[in-house]
């Protein structure tokens, strides 16, 4: 448990969550039992698959946390991506899955690096925004409730962890599921891209790291100023697969950032607008 009592903190290797619930003080503590017994064999059973994993189009994978990578990234079809791409997300639903089961919660979360599952039952989450990973900086704030029927939230983009085909700054991704979101939020950073532009410096993945499952492909490494006209061609590029992704049902809403600007894709309803709920700062 965490110096402040109410969140636990599970790590192996490269995995780290922190874990939420809000309920009854047995359900609480029954649900991180859960979470606990259900952690300890994540990280060895995608070893065991990793090699099939690193490469687009696998054969199905048979451990629980793989094929839930498998499924959020075989809706791209012919697209280039690999089952690594919600390996973040997928851990954090499969640990929410069994942090709720049989626990009457009224919301819970798995915060995986900033890949985070939610179960939202009657109460409402308020989540930060973030538009430059490297500075922090704060780009708004989104209320997220209980029929939204929001799942997970990610984000991807060339100055996070991860190695990017795009320049996006920060795609943040809404979906059904954190392993739903973390595919799309690739995808949709990868689409926020200039072609033969000379003020992106790029690189092979493999030079960087020799075991990438990106292979020889080029990943940004930096971006130098860039034109309002630049810009707004980069992001538009990056709405639109976040507009035909949303359409297909495949997301719930996306917000995009570059260069200080920003673009956000989200459908309205009579009973949410996701979109109206950003308060930009």
């Amino acid at each position: 448990m965490l110096p402040d009592g109410e969140r636990l903190h599970l790590q192996h290797g490269p995995i780290d969550l922190i874990i939420g619930a809000t309920g009854a003080p047995e359900d609480i503590r029954l649900a991180f039992e859960q979470a606990r017994d259900a952690f300890g064999s994540v990280l060895t059973d995608l070893v065991e698959e990793l090699p099939c994993l690193k490469f687009p189009h696998a054969a199905q994978p048979k451990g629980a946390v793989a094929r839930r990578m498998y499924d959020a990234t075989r809706v791209y079809g012919s697209e280039f991506i690999t089952p690594m791409a919600a390996v973040a997300g997928s851990v954090a639903d499969h640990v929410l899955a069994h942090l709720i089961k049989g626990c009457n919660l009224s919301r819970a979360y798995v915060n995986n690096g900033g890949d985070i599952a939610l179960h939202l039952a009657e109460a409402s989450f308020r989540i930060g925004i973030c538009d430059d990973p490297v500075t922090g900086t704060a780009g708004g704030v989104i209320d997220i409730q209980h029929d939204d029927e929001v799942g997970g939230i990610a984000t991807s983009g060339w100055r996070g962890r991860s190695h990017s085909l795009g320049i996006a700054d920060a795609v943040t991704v809404l979906a059904g599921s954190a392993a739903a979101a973390d595919a799309a939020a690739t995808m949709i950073a990868n689409a926020v891209y200039l072609p033969r532009c000379p003020k992106i410096r790029r690189a092979p993945a493999n030079s960087l790291s020799p075991d990438s499952d990106l292979g020889n492909r080029l990943v940004t490494m930096d971006v130098g100023r860039l034109s309002p006209a630049e810009i707004n061609k980069a992001l538009g590029a990056g709405l639109d697969k976040a507009e035909s992704l949303r359409r297909s049902g495949v997301i719930k809403a996306a917000y995009l950032s570059l260069a200080g600007e920003r673009r956000t894709s989200s459908a309205q309803t009579q009973q949410s607008e996701i979109s109206r709920n950003v308060a930009h700062a």
